[in-house]
């Protein structure tokens, strides 16, 4: 077709999930164009939270060090609904990183190692015999969308959006950090349950605060958010809280199928969000990183080709993530009683065990395990204090 450029694999979003895409294929000797609807760097709502299973993808991509400049949060407080609370140090630290820093230098690391980055908002994606076009102009063997929670990549599949009950709204700001050692802080409240307030120091003087809530089909006003945060962290100075920006979190309990054919979905396109925490950079950049692998194969082995991309890709998600995924599902279902949620806090400060599985099951790709299981269920009946 006369005047369409052509690559191996196209990328529809530059987020993490998208730069990690970029990454991954250019590895594999793919060429690759990055696209975004915004320039770099760019605000995105987010916690900001990196949890260490993230820079360990991360380092296997060739970017070993995405957070410098940012020092570790060695501790993470969790509160729960009825006030009972858990304090411990972080199996590994996590950190802060704003997502206008943090997305950027992922985009410059896929740039270096040879990815061609445009900004472009994707409006139409048509596939066709042997490749996929993109707004009549651009042309790809594969197509990745990591465009994020309204994904136009998502749409063009047919697959819809997240229902009720499978969706989180939440609302991100900056303010003065607290006084104290530096630890992540989370605190859930019965009201619009499931929900919590957390409060991630950046290290620079500030902390990410925010406020979210599973979406139940009534509507939610940013004026509700906003009232919820100052109740739950009643430190906080309304007028001192600066960068309001709410945002929709797809959670993975409501996940659409990998993709079809020569277009995959990664990342919060794939409603790949922990419904425990609402964690999604280790998702983004672990499918990110499996999808760009995926798209860029081939080897010449057994169904390895563009249009066997899908089903490689859903093969080593579900290799990677299947198992995770279903615990973490069950997780949320148990976290639907405030009842569990206050015995697992309690169980967590008692066994360090405990707290160790709860937290790897929520930032990373952890289990739920028998034992973790019967220390929550001895707990249920024990008062609060």
């Amino acid at each position: 077709m006369t005047g369409v450029r052509r690559w191996d694999v196209a990328v529809v979003g530059a987020g993490p999930a998208g730069a990690a895409a970029a990454l991954a294929a250019r590895r594999a000797g793919a060429s690759v164009l990055l696209l975004d609807r915004a320039d770099f760097p760019r605000d995105k709502p987010c916690g900001d939270g990196i949890a260490a299973h993230a820079l360990d993808v991360l380092a296997g991509l060739g970017v070993p060090d995405p957070v410098a400049g940012f020092p570790p949060v060695p501790a993470l407080r969790l509160v729960a609904p009825g006030g009972g609370q858990v304090a411990q140090p972080l199996p590994r630290p996590a950190y802060t990183v704003p997502r206008a820093v943090f997305d950027a230098g992922l985009v410059v690391a896929a740039v270096a190692a040879g990815a061609q980055f445009r900004r472009h908002p994707v409006r139409r994606i048509e596939p066709r015999a042997g490749e996929v076009l993109l707004d009549g102009t651009l042309a790809a063997e594969v197509v990745i969308g990591a465009d994020g929670a309204g994904s136009v990549v998502r749409r063009a599949l047919g697959f819809p959006a997240n229902p009720p009950g499978h969706l989180a709204l939440a609302i991100r700001g900056y303010a003065p950090a607290p006084a104290g050692p530096p630890e992540q802080r989370i605190v859930t409240t019965g009201e619009g349950w499931p929900a919590y307030a957390w409060s991630f120091p950046i290290g620079d003087g500030r902390a990410n605060v925010g406020y979210g809530e599973v979406l139940r089909g009534r509507p939610v006003s940013r004026a509700h958010l906003i009232r919820r945060l100052g109740a739950l962290l009643p430190e906080l100075d309304p007028t001192g809280v600066t960068g309001l920006r709410a945002h929709h979190l797809p959670l993975s309990t409501h996940r659409p199928p990998v993709g079809r054919g020569r277009v995959l979905l990664a990342g919060d396109a794939l409603s790949l969000i922990n419904p425990f925490t609402g964690e999604g950079i280790f998702y983004a950049v672990l499918s990110g990183a499996l999808a760009g692998a995926a798209a860029a194969d081939r080897s010449g082995a057994p169904g390895a080709g563009p249009a066997g991309a899908a089903a490689r890709y859903s093969a080593a998600l579900g290799r990677r993530l299947g198992g995770h995924l279903r615990h973490s599902s069950a997780a949320a279902r148990l976290g639907r009683h405030q009842r569990i949620v206050a015995a697992a806090v309690r169980a967590a400060e008692r066994d360090r065990r405990v707290f160790v599985t709860l937290v790897e099951l929520g930032l990373g790709d952890g289990l739920l395990d028998t034992r973790t299981l019967a220390r929550i269920i001895a707990g249920i009946a024990v008062p609060q204090r």
